[in-house]
């Protein structure tokens, strides 16, 4: 049974990251059905980050009033419920509703997975459980181009949103009938005016910002709802200052190591988010790649995040935290910039050999800076943190997609000429500076910063092994280090 419960846990995370990256590969097929352009499904794509970024902070709160096993069940159903609505959407319109359903959805799974996994095994077997959990979510991203292009190209792109019914149907019958019942921990007050503040300012600004580049509604739409965002946020922080236990709490950014993350990541994201609704754009409509063959090139950055996973812990115990990450960010943002030198006469192979190293860069941050931004996080201040970092990922995800797709139009415009590869270049070479910025933040965090965490040894602590060794030697024992 130790095995049991999070492998039916996995299918949820196996469902999610495998919908975000099997349909990036599906977007041209899917604009040219539904009577809209690839560019436009941007808005597709932020609708269910925003969906994630809105839901996730109450993920906890919902599974200790109603009972996680009963939420996360519903948050399947959900899930199934936004990827039929997608299948048979015919509008953009449509898609975008059908989109944001499906975040509502995918907001809880994975929090809710992982809290019934701490709530249900005991913690000497708590790791192993937590590799049996998300070693089966990592195949979701390794499957998910080949498939979604294959089904693309030899069926049709509604195949892509059908295939997971029966995956969440047979997730739903087996948490049924074995998932063991959930305590509820002590529940914190809701706060409700916060979740509607941040609710309002984070659709507002992503879609605001989403909206100025495209003639989809006029331009006072995009100006208003980027105002209003903007203003709920400004609303929010000190409000959030004056209670105690307020949704998103900004009181967290006095750590150093958290605030260097949630700026760090946050920036890094820009280049990161973008580039699976960039590059499978790119080889097809830039180069004239089937979807399948745009799958079977872009999978390999998966697989290079899924070798990292084993190497990581000894890079950051070698070189510690501030350096690794920074020379990740450095190495993430001139890997973008040179996707944004393929041209259709790039070897396949080139090109995949690129992907495959930025998958290992990309990987080797996202596990470094999951462990640092809690270095410096009491046990208290836990479940707070958790909620902005969570949080933050969706957010920079869709001011990604927003900013890559916005290159894209406006250059495009410049030109006067369709969608080309010269306009993939650009938003290449513009995300590659913007996600550069991400080592900014970590100039300023002490080179040993998180150092208890990753096991790295500091200076001092170099120089009294040293020392220590030699007294042994004098002492006529061979010295260990």
């Amino acid at each position: 049974m130790s095995r049991l419960i999070p492998l039916i846990l996995a299918v949820a995370l196996f469902m999610e990251n495998m919908d975000a990256t099997v349909i990036a590969t599906s977007l041209p097929a899917i604009a040219a059905d539904i009577g809209t352009t690839p560019v436009a499904l941007k808005l597709a794509f932020t609708a269910y980050f925003v969906a994630l970024a809105i839901f996730i902070p109450i993920s906890a709160w919902l599974a200790d009033k109603f009972g996680a096993k009963t939420v996360f069940r519903a948050a399947i159903l959900v899930f199934i419920a936004g990827s039929i609505a997608c299948a048979f959407s015919g509008s953009l319109p449509e898609f975008i509703i059908a989109r944001f359903l499906k975040g509502m959805g995918g907001a809880m799974m994975s929090p809710l997975a992982r809290l019934i996994l701490l709530r249900t095994t005991e913690r000497k077997d708590l790791v192993n459980a937590m590799a049996w959990l998300t070693i089966p979510a990592l195949i979701g991203p390794t499957l998910g181009p080949p498939v979604g292009g294959f089904l693309t190209t030899f069926l049709s792109w509604h195949w892509i949103f059908i295939i997971n019914v029966p995956i969440g149907l047979a997730g739903v019958i087996l948490i049924t009938k074995y998932l063991p019942h959930v305590e509820s921990a002590t529940q914190r007050p809701m706060d409700f005016p916060g979740f509607f503040l941040s609710a309002i300012a984070f659709s507002g600004i992503v879609f605001g910002l989403s909206l100025l580049s495209m003639p989809v509604l006029p331009l006072w739409v995009a100006l208003v709802s980027t105002a209003v965002g903007i203003a709920a946020a400004v609303i929010y922080v000190p409000y959030a200052l004056r209670i105690e236990h307020p949704l998103l709490d900004p009181r967290l950014f006095v750590h150093p190591s958290y605030r260097a993350v949630i700026a760090g990541t946050s920036l890094f994201l820009i280049g990161a988010g973008a580039t699976p609704f960039l590059l499978p754009l790119m080889l097809q409509v830039g180069f004239g790649y089937t979807p399948f063959e745009s799958g079977m090139i872009t999978f390999v950055g998966a697989i290079g995040a899924l070798c990292m996973k084993f190497i990581a812990k000894p890079i950051y115990q070698r070189i510690g935290f501030r350096t690794a990450l920074m020379t990740a960010g450095v190495l993430s943002a001139l890997g973008l910039a040179i996707k944004g030198t393929f041209v259709p006469q790039t070897p396949i192979i080139v090109m995949m050999v690129v992907i495959f190293v930025v998958g290992i860069v990309r990987s080797l941050y996202f596990t470094g800076q999951n462990a640092l931004a809690f270095a410096d996080i009491d046990e208290d201040e836990a479940g707070p943190a958790t909620a902005i970092h969570a949080v933050m990922r969706p957010i920079a995800t869709a001011l990604a997609v927003a900013t890559a797709g916005g290159v894209l139009e406006v250059s495009s415009h410049l030109r006067g000429q369709p969608l080309g590869v010269d306009d993939f270049h650009t938003a290449f070479f513009v995300i590659a500076a913007i996600s550069l910025l991400a080592i900014v933040p970590y100039l300023r965090l002490e080179k040993e910063a998180g150092s208890d965490i990753s096991g790295q040894r500091t200076a001092i602590q170099r120089q009294a092994a040293l020392e220590k060794a030699e007294q042994q030697g004098y002492q006529g024992r061979s010295p260990r280090f």
